[in-house]
């Protein structure tokens, strides 16, 4: 009895790897790639601005293996190329814990739900198409970050989880942001690159957008439904949150927003606001979002007369539990350092896009949009993968007879979907980082309404290949 029960002793259930070990498992892949495909580069050209490839330019370069030290060298390499999404996100979770602190947003948030009279579905519904309808706007990708910490209030006071909390905000902006009707920034520069009108082919773009929305909508409001249901069949486990200690303590939350709560959360949007106006005609990015937080910051305490000493105490709690989310972000940038440093990135897209001159229209169309879901693992930036992928995919949409607004759509559908899933992108890491979930829990969320976006972007593609979807 006693080895049947050590053997059994020693059996262990599986445990799953953590996120840090998952992205370092990629990172040595991409290493022992280095060595697998021959290293090459297309040649760069500025025209208008865009810096481009050069179709047909692709010739082999100097092999650069990496070798065990820079493989290691790679993760401080990726903290330091992502310092600026690391302290963004370090800044945020400190001014969020200061709006904390004052009661508003839990406030707020309980006195939304009140007027809603507690009909959640309808809060998620509204939450999320309000995001979906910004983000197709083409307002900057980089604030939804800055809007996660209301999502997470929202789903704690109806008493759902984090991941609920992400989702609401995240995916509802995301699948406005991949339908792109009005976006100035990834859209403008493909059809530019394509040589098309700025806008044009609206029309499905509108239809792509209600799919997108709507599906997510379902799905999220679904799984909600579970967790509302059953708290046990949160992906989160048995805490729903990461900071219990919170959980707890929003349950006395006043529903009644005070005079100084009211102005906080007025300087909240107009902060963001005044980032969306920099980002349409100044250019801001990830640097001016941080230095708007710090503003607002110091605005912040400056109207709940939170001391100095207070200030940095409580900024600092707010930043420290952010520290997780943060070093993800730069771990997962190192896959990127070794396959740009390895030069193989323009190998794989020229060994992708060739063959395909000998497709026929059909599939040659779906085979560009799987290469564009693939490569988007790779390469996350919208503006750097158009610049890549689209001056090759031109030439080769006039070969297989595919209009160049196909060509677009093709290139927009395979650059937005997995981004949500993929840990090569700053942004999902900073918003998983700021909502505290754990990558791994949100692939196992949010892949099979990956799977469903992707069926609706194959119908679509589907739809524009057969109807010479236009203009050209």
């Amino acid at each position: 009895m006693k080895k049947k029960q050590t053997k059994t002793g020693l059996k262990k259930r599986f445990t799953m790897p953590d996120a840090f070990i998952i992205i370092f498992g990629i990172v040595l892949l991409a290493s022992i790639a280095t060595y697998l495909v021959p290293a090459g580069s297309y040649e760069r050209e500025t025209v208008d601005n865009i810096t481009q490839v050069v179709p047909d330019s692709y010739s082999s370069t100097e092999s650069n293996p990496t070798n065990l030290v820079e493989l290691f060298r790679s993760i401080p390499v990726g903290m330091v190329e992502s310092a600026n999404i690391i302290f963004l996100i370090f800044i945020i979770g400190g001014v969020v814990a200061l709006i904390e602190s004052t009661g508003a947003i839990n406030s707020s948030i309980n006195t939304l739900i009140d007027k809603a009279k507690g009909r959640y579905m309808l809060l998620i519904t509204t939450v999320s198409g309000i995001f979906g309808v910004m983000a197709s706007l083409g307002i900057a990708p980089n604030a939804v970050i800055a809007f996660i910490p209301i999502g997470i209030a929202l789903a704690r006071s109806l008493n759902l989880d984090a991941i609920t909390g992400v989702a609401t905000v995240y995916l509802g902006y995301y699948a406005g942001m991949i339908a792109g009707i009005f976006d100035p920034t990834i859209l403008g520069l493909a059809q530019t690159i394509a040589e098309l009108p700025l806008f044009s082919g609206i029309s499905l773009r509108i239809f792509m957008f209600l799919a997108l929305i709507t599906v997510t909508i379902i799905y999220i409001n679904f799984y909600a439904k579970k967790v509302k249901n059953d708290p046990a069949k949160s992906l989160m486990g048995p805490q729903l949150f990461a900071d219990s200690v919170e959980e707890e303590s929003v349950e006395n939350v006043d529903t009644v927003l005070t005079g100084k709560q009211k102005l906080i959360i007025l300087v909240f949007f107009v902060f963001i606001a005044f980032f969306v106006f920099g980002a349409f005609n100044y250019g801001w990015s990830i640097n001016e979002l941080s230095a708007i937080f710090i503003m607002m910051g110091v605005v912040v305490a400056f109207i709940a007369r939170i001391t100095p000493n207070q200030f940095i105490s409580t900024f600092m709690d707010g930043a420290r539990s952010l520290v997780y989310g943060a070093l993800v972000v730069g771990i997962a940038r190192a896959v990127i350092v070794v396959l740009e440093e390895g030069a193989i990135i323009d190998t794989i897209v020229h060994a992708a896009i060739g063959p395909l001159e000998a497709t026929s229209v059909f599939i040659g169309g779906q085979l560009l949009f799987a290469f564009n879901l693939i490569f988007n693992l790779l390469v996350t930036s919208g503006s750097g993968q158009a610049s890549i992928v689209m001056p090759l995919m031109v030439p080769l949409l006039d070969l297989l007879g595919l209009t160049r607004q196909t060509g677009v759509l093709i290139f927009k559908l395979g650059d937005g979907f997995t981004n949500i899933i993929t840990p090569t992108s700053g942004v999902l890491m900073a918003v998983l980082a700021v909502g505290k979930v754990q990558w791994i829990k949100w692939v196992r969320f949010v892949f099979p309404l990956l799977l469903m976006w992707v069926v609706i972007g194959v119908l679509a593609i589907s739809y524009a290949i057969f109807s010479n979807y236009g203009p050209f």
